[in-house]
């Protein structure tokens, strides 16, 4: 599949909250994941791990695509994320994923947000 391809059903399979399996499917052994200017998160065991405590943390997940670009073996993701904590506050988090994939894997993904919108409540 080419990259275009293997980005929609990425897209796709998280959209329908099935995150832990597009990790598994599309992140190569080795890939690495950075939330801003942190340090990244290395290696699909670590990667699957964050996921499962990020989703321990919402009672609640609705996710969508704003828009996405594939140019060859780089993607950009619009996503944005409306969740439920498990005190029932609503909170949004509006994010760009940078992607870069090869051989049909993302090896490594930079995620840009402003980190205040995880404490600032919906008030929609």
């Amino acid at each position: 599949m080419s990259t275009q391809e293997n980005v929609k059903e990425l897209i796709s399979l998280s959209v329908q909250g099935r995150f832990l399996e597009a990790i598994e499917k599309f992140y190569a052994g080795g890939a690495s994941m950075r939330e801003n200017n942190q340090p990244p998160r290395v290696g699909l065991a670590a990667l699957l791990e964050n996921e499962r405590r990020a989703l321990a943390y919402m009672a609640r997940l609705n996710t969508r695509v704003e828009s996405q670009v594939v140019d060859g073996d780089r993607a950009a993701i619009h996503w944005i994320f409306e969740f439920t904590d498990p005190q029932g506050i609503r909170r949004r988090l509006d994010e760009i994923a940078y992607q870069l994939w090869r051989d049909g894997k993302i090896v490594e993904e930079r995620f840009f947000y402003d980190p205040a919108q995880r404490s600032t409540p919906l008030t929609d």
